[in-house]
């Protein structure tokens, strides 16, 4: 059974987290995958769709399941760029020019990746100035909000940066910070689930069924990835692994304890899959919380909406400030990993 590392499993997760993958430009991050996938000795392979798929063979072939953990992120997305080379910039996924705050940004340029300050223009200022509404009562938006690079348009140009280039928070303010037990940074959402991946790689051993694990690509503008995938490949069941929102309205412990949705905003899950998966906790010692959530979707979700799986669950870890500077606990990490090989072991039972 796996035996939880802190200090490796933040490890796997800083060096994740240092590799941007905005959706659906998110070679930085597949180059990193697939080599990690191949140094853990399983088939691996992308698809059309940008998925990183990993296949551990199982003893019965004819059936399989799949394990999901999107390894893209949410940012910005350039509008246009200004004659004085300002650029203005919109969301990508779920993402608050609030929550960044002013501070620098990777722009990622077909040829050259530039950095720049995302910028709300100053304080020292008057009700003449558009800025001194965000002091006193509009909230901040991206139409209030630009990148300052200091190139021209035309050195922009230059470097490939151009309407539809992806701006993710800058490496030089990314790196994770670990608190006691818990880690802060950054895309948690979800390269701490693509960490898990790779842990399960390495000890899940000749399972009974297939098992594919899959890097899903563009979950945050749509499940894409996941949702090419399975209505390609016939999958007992789907699972996601997921942040969970801590927030007043959900009755969820920060902690180690993980959490299995019974619903979210788009639909319920299996609940004879969330029952084998507490199963499975029960067989690994650990305590598994409940919850349905609202404002929130996985990859198991949507491919349960589509009719593409006919049985889904999502199991997450609580997180808070999800889709900012977000917040875990690294053991509650390891307790996924130990209930999804518990799981991985009881599938010779399941229908």
């Amino acid at each position: 059974m796996y035996l939880p590392n802190f200090e490796q499993l933040f490890a796997t997760i800083e060096e994740l987290v240092m590799h941007h993958s905005p959706s659906g430009v998110e070679t930085e991050i597949d180059k990193l995958l697939l080599r990690r996938f191949a140094e853990l000795g399983v088939e691996v392979w992308q698809d059309s769709a940008g998925n990183v798929i990993a296949k551990i063979a199982g003893r019965d072939s004819s059936r399989a399941i799949a394990i999901t953990g999107h390894k893209d992120e949410i940012g910005a997305i350039v509008k246009t760029i200004r004659s004085d080379g300002r650029v203005e910039v919109r969301k990508l996924g779920g993402a608050f020019p609030w929550v960044y705050g002013e501070g620098v940004v990777d722009l990622l340029g077909d040829r050259q990746t530039i950095t720049g300050i995302l910028s709300f223009g100053s304080r020292h200022v008057s009700h003449e100035s558009p800025q001194k509404q965000q002091q006193e009562s509009a909230p901040l938006t991206w139409e209030n909000a630009w990148v300052e690079t200091k190139c021209t348009a035309s050195e922009l140009e230059a470097a490939g940066i151009r309407a539809g280039t992806r701006v993710v928070v800058g490496k030089h303010r990314k790196k994770p910070l670990r608190l006691k037990d818990y880690i802060g940074s950054y895309t948690l959402d979800n390269k701490a689930s693509v960490a898990i991946l790779l842990v399960l790689a390495e000890v899940v051993k000749q399972p009974p069924v297939d098992i594919y694990l899959v890097a899903s690509a563009k979950e945050e503008v749509g499940a894409i990835g996941a949702l090419y995938f399975t209505m390609r490949q016939p999958l007992e069941a789907l699972i996601a692994l997921e942040i969970c929102p801590l927030a007043p309205e959900y009755p969820i412990k920060d902690g180690s304890e993980p959490v299995l949705l019974s619903q979210d905003g788009y639909g319920i899950y299996d609940e004879g899959l969330n029952g084998e998966l507490r199963r499975a906790a029960e067989k690994a010692g650990v305590s598994v919380q409940q919850a349905a959530l609202a404002g929130f979707g996985s990859d198991a979700s949507l491919a349960l909406k589509f009719g593409h799986v006919a049985r889904a669950a999502c199991l997450g870890f609580p997180t808070q400030n999800t889709h900012g500077f977000e917040i875990a606990h690294l053991g509650a990490l390891a307790n996924c990993i130990r209930i999804l090989e518990a799981y991985c072991q009881q599938l010779a039972d399941a229908p």
